[in-house]
């Protein structure tokens, strides 16, 4: 049961990452080094981290790497915001990421809580 709700929760950060970088991809030339890199490495960070922390024996260093995980994607949320602001997205895009993030988020907290 465990393993499904994990492979569940890796799938939806895999298409949240790949949707970023998606997203990405059309951003202005003069964001890459700023925007672009900070968004991409946040939302790789997400499932990086998740991964990480999953392959971990005690619970702290656990908890450790998915807190960092949890950190990542809230980060990730706000350069979303971000991006909209400054029109490098779209609502309809920025509305299909923040969902697929707080979907993430609800799940991650979960995994979180069933640690401590």
């Amino acid at each position: 049961m465990r393993n499904d709700f994990s492979d569940k929760l890796k799938r939806k950060m895999d298409e949240y990452v790949h949707l970023v970088y998606k997203l990405t991809r059309k951003f202005p030339k003069e964001e890459l080094y700023g925007t672009t890199s900070q968004l991409r490495r946040a939302a790789l960070s997400v499932i990086l981290n998740y991964i990480e922390g999953f392959a971990r024996q005690k619970k702290a260093v656990k908890q450790n790497f998915w807190e960092i995980s949890y950190g990542s994607l809230k980060e990730s949320k706000y350069l979303l915001y971000f991006s909209l602001k400054e029109t490098y997205i779209t609502q309809k895009d920025y509305k299909k990421a923040i969902k697929l993030a707080e979907e993430i988020g609800a799940m991650l907290w979960r995994s979180l809580q069933s640690i401590k």
